[in-house]
């Protein structure tokens, strides 16, 4: 019964999430990836998955020259490590009441 509870949990964790980036898309964002790549661009589209499409890509060339060319690419949601938001786009009442229910 527990395991069960805990898939539920996570599919409504990952389903908030997903509601969430459907909401910034063609809004600029900052992508790190696990291998410390850190991608800017605007948020072109987003899967239940958490993959994201990144439009007008800009990307450290000091760090990765070979990306520098790079204008859209699609990321991976597994190697994501953080996505940077708009301070002005995060809505955090309605985060905090989403994390309310799912405690509850």
């Amino acid at each position: 019964v527990h395991g069960n509870l805990h898939i539920k949990s996570s599919v409504y964790v990952l389903m908030l999430f997903y509601s969430f980036f459907k909401t910034l898309i063609h809004k600029d964002v900052v992508v790190e990836l696990k291998n410390d790549i850190m991608i800017s661009g605007t948020l072109a589209a987003v899967d239940q998955f958490l993959n994201l499409k990144l439009e007008n890509v800009v990307v450290n060339e000091e760090k990765c020259p070979h990306l520098a060319s790079v204008r859209s690419c699609f990321v991976r949601g597994s190697v994501v490590r953080y996505v940077q938001l708009p301070a002005s786009e995060v809505e955090t009442d309605l985060l905090q009441d989403a994390a309310r229910k799912e405690h509850s």
